[in-house]
């Protein structure tokens, strides 16, 4: 990051100067560099089989040294697919010469999976330094390096060993939080690039042939809550990232994360109107599914309707298949898309639109009275990725995923997506609001029923910068269905905000 912030700081005064000075239009206030990372580590489990865990990680410098992003880790060797955790990674580069680099990067994270007598996770807090070498090819760099894995309250270590990683180097390009509500114009993406944000729910139906990882056939139908981000790089082209949990149908504590790709077209010649069709790999596993080392395959037809207001709504067929284990099922989903910014024009052609804050954060949240399906009830403390978005000044999107990450309920994972609503500031910097949130959890031997989970929560929060924000909040956790779970909880959150165009 550290030779381009330099060229990216150089582009600021063409941003600035994107509208003349007498049209009130908001500008472009800060261009960072910003790179999506994945890496590959291998290590050998303590009942002595072996895996690997892939990652996938977003990292925007704040400096001319420094980074620091959300990311995930999930199994994608042996027979341990189901282990994922979330959490974020901060890492320091050094210039070496005109393409080359040293990084050292510290994750920290939560969650596990595929638990045993012989293979404890304990609370869920994982930790993977490295230290590597990358070498640069324009945009992209590849690196080898060594790291080391280990979930400090289990006995899940590796030892030092060797890493691999690709890169590709991005930049991140926002207004000033502060710019709320005016009229901009970019002529470029802002934020994290993506187009729509989509909430997805559905029913995947297991084939005759799929089994638990004991063996037995498993038929029973999953259901399924998620959310996608879509980038859309031609008219009907599309690549984005996708993540689900089950929420009903007995597999709570399954999770799986995919990348995808896909295609439509206009259909009886209305642009609105669209069929054509995706396909998707990732990980996935947990919930007492066998899908193997963890990799998903995933392909089929889709049907979009684009509003007239601007949302979509997506309905998504196919089949979903674990090459390495005995899990294929078919799925249907319905898919409701809202619009968070559009593929780049000239600046001339830019009709503009309206800024809004969006925040993306790390979360801390204790809930004090967990049960567990062995009737016993602890204390659980969770990490999270959060992120929210304004739809206006009053009312805002947001979504959350995370882990155990202390207590005894390593290999517990969320997902929660939802809306809140917000005050203008009170006394300078403060603001109050409230949000509801559902969507899905599991694992970890917590009682939570189907999957299907609600989260309320009142909150304050302070601006201690023009773009981070100290949030503190008291609410409540429960499953949707009967009374399997209900705790109270408390949640600390540190966000970075930022201003984008809702168009």
């Amino acid at each position: 990051m550290t030779r381009r912030i330099a060229a990216l700081m150089a582009l600021l005064p063409a941003c600035a100067l994107a509208t003349p000075d007498d049209v009130p239009f908001a500008r472009v206030q800060t261009v960072r560099p910003a790179a999506v990372e994945g890496n590959w580590t291998s290590m050998k489990l303590p009942d002595g089989g072996r895996t690997a865990f892939a990652s996938l990680s977003y990292l925007m410098a704040f400096d001319e040294d420094w980074g620091f992003g959300p990311g995930f880790y999930g199994a994608a060797k042996g027979n341990y697919g189901g282990i994922f955790t979330v959490g974020f990674t901060g890492q320091r580069r050094w210039r070496l010469s005109s393409n080359t680099h040293l990084a050292a990067s510290l994750y920290v994270g939560a969650g596990g999976g595929v638990s045993s007598a012989q293979l404890r996770f304990g609370g869920g807090l994982m930790l993977r330094p490295e230290l590597s070498l990358r070498t640069e090819n324009g945009a992209w760099y590849t690196g080898v390096g060594i790291s080391q894995i280990r979930f400090p309250s289990g006995n899940v270590k590796s030892g030092v060993g060797l890493s691999f990683t690709v890169g590709r180097a991005m930049d991140f390009a926002s207004f000033s939080p502060d710019d709320a509500g005016k009229p901009g114009r970019a002529g470029r993406r802002t934020g994290l690039g993506f187009d729509e944000i989509a909430l997805t729910g559905g029913f995947e139906s297991p084939r005759a042939s799929s089994k638990d990882r004991g063996g037995n056939p498993r038929t029973t139908k999953v259901g399924k809550a998620g959310a996608e981000l879509r980038q859309y790089i031609a008219d009907g082209s599309w690549w984005g990232v996708e993540a689900a949990g089950a929420a009903k149908g007995g597999a709570d504590g399954y999770m799986e994360v995919l990348g995808q790709i896909g295609q439509d077209w206009a259909l009886f010649g209305s642009p609105r109107l669209r069929v054509g069709g995706q396909l998707g790999a990732g990980l996935g596993g947990g919930g007492n599914l066998d899908t193997g080392n963890g990799w998903l395959l995933r392909a089929g037809p889709t049907l979009r309707w684009i509003t007239p207001w601007g949302p979509s709504l997506r309905i998504d067929a196919g089949l979903t298949h674990a090459p390495s284990g005995a899990y294929s099922a078919t799925f249907v989903r319905a898919a409701l898309s809202m619009p968070l910014d559009r593929t780049p024009v000239l600046i001339g052609d830019d009709g503009g639109g309206t800024v809004r804050v969006q925040q993306l954060g790390a979360s801390v949240m204790h809930l004090p009275r967990m049960r567990f399906k062995d009737g016993r009830q602890e204390a659980v403390s969770e990490l999270a990725v959060s992120m929210s978005r304004e739809f206006s000044p009053r009312l805002y999107g947001a979504a959350m995923a995370g882990s155990a990450a202390a207590g005894s309920a390593g290999a517990y994972s969320f997902g929660l997506f939802g809306l809140g609503v917000q005050s203008d500031p009170l006394w300078g910097q403060l603001r109050v609001g409230a949000e509801w949130l559902v969507g899905a959890a599991g694992g970890g031997g917590v009682k939570v029923g189907g999957g299907a989970v609600t989260q309320a929560e009142l909150w304050a929060q302070w601006a201690v910068s023009e773009r981070l924000r100290l949030r503190a909040g008291v609410g409540q956790f429960r499953t949707i269905r009967g009374h399997d779970q209900s705790t109270p909880l408390s949640h600390i959150g540190l966000s970075y905000a930022f201003g984008t165009v809702q168009r």
